[in-house]
C-alpha cells in the first residue's frame, strides 16, 4: 500500500483538538488493514515528523434505520498518533 492509501482523512472532532494542544496528538482515519508500523511510515513520510507512538481502534459501524428498512455502516478504523514534542502537522492548525 502507499502512503496516500493509508491514510484516509483527519477526523476533526473536539475531543482531537484538546489531544492536539495538550498531548501533540493527532487523530486520522486509516485503512482496517493497516498495521501501526505501515501508519508510523506512512504519518511520517506524508508530513515529515517523527512519530512517537501510535495507537489503533477498531469502530464498529453504526446501525441505521429508514422507515422499515434497516443497514449497517461499514466498520472503520482509527489512528491516535503522538509526534515529538518539536513537531506539529500545520492542516490541523487552521481547523
Amino acid at each position: 500500500m502507499k502512503e496516500y492509501d493509508i491514510v484516509v482523512r483527519p477526523i476533526v472532532t473536539e475531543k482531537s483538538s484538546l489531544l492536539k494542544e495538550s498531548g501533540n496528538q493527532y487523530v486520522f482515519e486509516v485503512q482496517r488493514d493497516a498495521n501501526k508500523i505501515e501508519i508510523r511510515k506512512a504519518v511520517e513520510k506524508l508530513f515529515k515528523v517523527k512519530v512517537v507512538s501510535v495507537c489503533v481502534i477498531n469502530m464498529e459501524g453504526k446501525e441505521k434505520k429508514l422507515g422499515r428498512f434497516s443497514g449497517k455502516k461499514a466498520d472503520w478504523k482509527k489512528a491516535y498518533v503522538k509526534l515529538s514534542p518539536k513537531d506539529k502537522i500545520t492542516i490541523f492548525e487552521g481547523a
